[in-house]
């Protein structure tokens, strides 16, 4: 599966989905709510999707596609190791992380995650485990970092760190502290010799 941007149409109701899902709950949010934020009837959101379930995986295979990108860029960018580390590994969470873990629903927002697009976020975290094992492989070639294992091995490795670090965190705070420390730490282990 290829996570791809959604239409202007689609962007909308998303946003509506998120809005409603961050204030009432995955459970509480109504079709009927998500229509109303989206500005169009309930038989017009139906022509989109066929339920709030298909809505919360759109919403997934949006942040993933959003993800992969920003992390791609972070790690593109020109700067120390460690700094672009810090770029990507915060693109990964992204904004989404930080609203999901300030909304009083973020815990229901997390299982209904799990329950509903369990397989979609499998596959996002194989693509962005595929981006960080592509630019570890160029880095390794170019002599800016050296490895010990397999690019793709530890790509894996980067994204259940970054999973331990956003199921442990006891707020956003926290969450961005471990990230940064987790940056850090790997920039230092991956540092060429001198």
């Amino acid at each position: 599966m290829t996570f791809s941007a959604p239409d202007s149409k689609t962007q909308t109701i998303l946003a509506a989905a998120w809005a409603g899902f961050s204030a009432y709950g995955f459970r509480k949010t109504s079709m009927d709510d998500i229509a109303r934020g989206a500005g169009m009837s309930r038989p017009a959101l139906y022509l989109h999707f066929k339920n709030k379930e298909a809505i919360f995986r759109g919403l997934v295979a949006s942040y993933y596609a959003e993800a992969a990108h920003e992390v791609a860029a972070a790690l593109a960018q020109e700067g120390a190791l460690s700094q672009r580390l810090a770029r990507a590994f915060a693109a990964h969470g992204g904004e989404t992380m930080e609203a999901m873990m300030s909304s009083a629903h973020g815990m229901e927002l997390f299982e209904a995650s799990m329950n509903v697009a369990g397989d979609m976020i499998e596959e996002g975290e194989a693509q962005l485990q595929a981006v960080y094992g592509r630019w570890l492989r160029a880095e390794s070639a170019r002599g800016q970092l050296q490895m010990t294992g397999e690019a793709d091995a530890l790509g894996g490795v980067f994204c259940a760190c970054l999973k331990g670090i956003k199921h442990t965190s006891k707020s956003y705070e926290s969450y961005r502290s471990g990230v940064a420390e987790f940056a850090a730490l790997c920039a230092r282990a991956l540092a060429p010799l001198p």
